[in-house]
């Protein structure tokens, strides 16, 4: 479930989780609560239709996640906010509903059907990146998605970046991740040094083109922050592989200087763990939250 739009996949694990149904409806939350309930009731209909039965399980990926409560917090489709999803769910679809953050369901796909399953199968930490519009994570341990006492293994989006100052973040801080790294954060920085409003993808252009000294300053932000960043989270996990998901990953240079900003801040003297680009595009929350009801 997204802001924009609900999407739903039934997969075959007979046959390497070949998908058997794809769809998406719009998420409609400026309609209210209920409307958006209706939504994903209509999507599951038609999903179970498909396959002519009801499933005993749905996995459900959210860009939120639920409190002790029961209650859903840090939703973009802010409707949901506050409200007990899964209960209220659980009761219209007559099924039980397994839920999991949307880039815990990213991390789970990409080390189940995608890229890390392809290239490192045997990988037993993987800590899958978010960088778009916001910036979050997943970490998934021996097949486990880690959620956390409170929901929010892997959240560190939120954390506290040394050395860095940005624009105030919704969560209160003005230094975090989020507030230096995602897209919006790094085109707000690039607007206050020079005053025009510029796409992200048209100030990667600048900088590797050497015409724009803020552009390549920008570019220089992103990368120092991003190594700084992941460093932190590797001196705890270390994880086997890194997949970095987002508008933002399609950045070529954070696979190179960015991997070598890492080296340069992480607690130890080599840092040779591969950084990766996902394979399974903007479905991989779908496909994970499908993989959910096994993992």
């Amino acid at each position: 479930m997204g802001g924009t739009k609900i999407e739903g996949v039934v997969l075959d694990n007979a046959r390497d989780k070949n998908v058997l149904f794809r769809e998406r409806v719009p998420t409609g939350a400026h309609k209210g609560y209920q409307h958006v309930l209706s939504q994903i009731d209509k999507l599951y209909q038609s999903m179970a239709a498909h396959i002519g039965h009801a499933p005993s399980r749905l996995g459900m990926g959210t860009p939120g996640t639920l409190t002790r409560e029961g209650l859903m917090k840090n939703c973009n489709a802010t409707v949901m906010n506050g409200m007990r999803v899964k209960k209220d769910l659980e009761a219209l679809l007559g099924t039980e509903l397994i839920m999991a953050n949307d880039a815990n369901c990213f991390a789970l796909a990409e080390a189940k059907m995608g890229v890390v399953n392809r290239e490192l199968p045997n990988a037993k930490v993987v800590f899958g990146v978010i960088l778009g519009t916001g910036v979050g994570g997943g970490v998934v341990v021996n097949g486990q998605v880690i959620n956390g006492h409170h929901g929010i293994g892997g959240e560190w989006g939120h954390n506290e970046l040394p050395g860095f100052q940005g624009r105030e973040c919704f969560c209160g801080k003005s230094g975090d991740n989020e507030s230096i790294l995602s897209g919006p954060a790094l085109e707000w920085y690039y607007e206050s040094r020079t005053g025009v409003k510029k796409p992200l993808k048209d100030i990667v252009r600048d900088a590797r083109a050497g015409m724009d000294s803020i552009a390549v300053d920008t570019l220089q932000r992103l990368i120092e922050g991003f190594g700084k960043a992941v460093s932190l989270v590797i001196n705890i996990l270390d994880p086997d592989v890194i997949v970095i998901g987002g508008g933002v990953g399609n950045v070529d240079e954070l696979y190179t200087e960015g991997k070598a900003a890492i080296a340069q801040y992480v607690f130890n003297n080599e840092f040779n763990a591969p950084v990766l680009k996902p394979s399974l595009g903007d479905s991989a929350g779908v496909f994970g939250a499908a993989l959910l009801v096994n993992n």
